[in-house]
């Protein structure tokens, strides 16, 4: 019973955001294709927006702490010599 009453509660929020979201957004797409083809000398991971700009230097720091890590581990257990 319970199982029913939320299949149909999350048919009827489906159904709204999907109708709904169709109606208030707009073709985005040529005014995207105009951003990215520009020529500002910015590269194209980084045309985005200060979105891009947070998860490009977000990937690079975890990047390099994960090669720290990696590196800290690696010398505290040397290779053993036979």
């Amino acid at each position: 019973m319970l199982f029913n009453v939320l299949s149909l509660a999350l048919q009827a929020v489906a159904r709204r955001s999907i109708s709904s979201s169709a109606v208030r957004q707009g073709n985005k797409v040529p005014h995207k294709q105009k951003l990215f083809q520009e020529d500002n000398g910015m590269p194209v991971h980084l045309k985005g927006g200060s979105a891009d700009a947070l998860l490009y230097r977000t990937t690079m720091v975890l990047t390099v702490m994960g090669y720290v890590v990696y590196e800290l581990v690696k010398a505290a257990y040397p290779q053993k010599k036979e």
